[in-house]
């Protein structure tokens, strides 16, 4: 394990109190806001940052980071937590170093989110911001990431507008709700992001919902042909690790062109943690490199 990893994860299991999957959800909201907030630490300068609403059922709030030394590009950037915990600000600084680190326009869109707001909800959200932007910044290259939660959402953008995308990055991704994989054996508790902690997600996200159709476990669609080069990130100790593995492997087989990386000594969430280790900051160095490539 990375040391500045452990040290994160040791603290997580002193905790007293619920374990995280029964913690109400406004308190998981807030635990999570607080929680990025000190292993993020403040965020990179960028050129400019601005707060916009684009169209949908409802208006999305969105907000837009320039790089500092502008290579070109749009990317739609679907934040993590489940469909049910996370917002703009507690990916601000991510945002923030994904701009500069890949020269492209950064939107960060602030979807809606369960139980409120069920299955799919938050894919229409995405798509109709991907939509939204490719309108705003016309005659640029457009991509979408998104970790966990986030990367499901951004292969669903993806399979609806692949004639519109250059590139999409999905950082451990959500990929199928059967939870039937050797790493949910293997790390399902004491490693962050628990197997009852997903399965939560799931059923706050889903609501009774089919979680096997591809708009919600897209490692079982069959037309994942034509999706733009595709950058996966996965770590080593986290119960996503194989679904987000096998992902990988489905799109090569459907001709995509992929880049799976894994992250060893990394566990769930380690990607917004920017002042707790660098490894962090590795990875979306690599990330940002891979999207300034294909976007270009």
């Amino acid at each position: 394990m990375d040391p500045g990893i452990q040290k994160v994860l040791d603290g997580m299991n002193a905790l007293e109190g619920p374990p995280a999957h029964e913690v109400p959800v406004e308190q998981a909201r807030a635990g999570h806001e607080q929680e990025t907030a000190q292993l993020s630490g403040p965020g990179d300068e960028v050129a400019e940052v601005r707060d916009v609403e684009l169209p949908g059922a409802v208006p999305i709030p969105v907000r837009i980071y320039r790089p500092l030394e502008p290579a070109g590009g749009v990317l739609a950037y679907f934040h993590g937590g489940g469909w049910a915990v996370g917002s703009i600000d507690s990916f601000d600084t991510v945002c923030r170093a994904l701009a500069n680190e890949s020269g492209a326009i950064v939107a960060s869109v602030g979807y809606r989110l369960a139980p409120e707001h069920r299955f799919p909800a938050a894919l229409e959200d995405c798509a109709a911001a991907t939509r939204g932007l490719a309108e705003r910044f016309p005659g640029e290259p457009l991509a979408v990431a998104g970790d966990s939660a986030g990367g499901n959402l951004a292969l669903g953008v993806a399979r609806r507008l692949r004639d519109q995308l250059r590139a999409q990055a999905l950082i451990y991704p959500v990929c199928d709700a059967g939870l039937n994989t050797p790493s949910y054996r293997d790390f399902k508790e004491r490693y962050g992001l628990s197997a009852e902690g997903m399965q939560r997600y799931w059923n706050l996200y889903l609501d009774g919902s089919d979680g096997l159709q591809p708009d919600a476990s897209p490692l079982r669609a069959d037309d994942l042909e034509g999706l733009p080069p595709t950058f996966v990130l996965t770590s080593e100790f986290d119960v996503l690790r194989d679904e987000g593995e096998a992902m990988a492997e489905k799109l090569r087989e459907a001709g995509v062109d992929v880049t799976l990386r894994r992250y060893d000594g990394t566990i769930h969430g380690f990607w917004r943690w920017l002042a707790t280790t660098d490894i962090a900051r590795g990875a979306i160095a690599e990330v940002g490199a891979a999207l300034r490539r294909d976007l270009a």
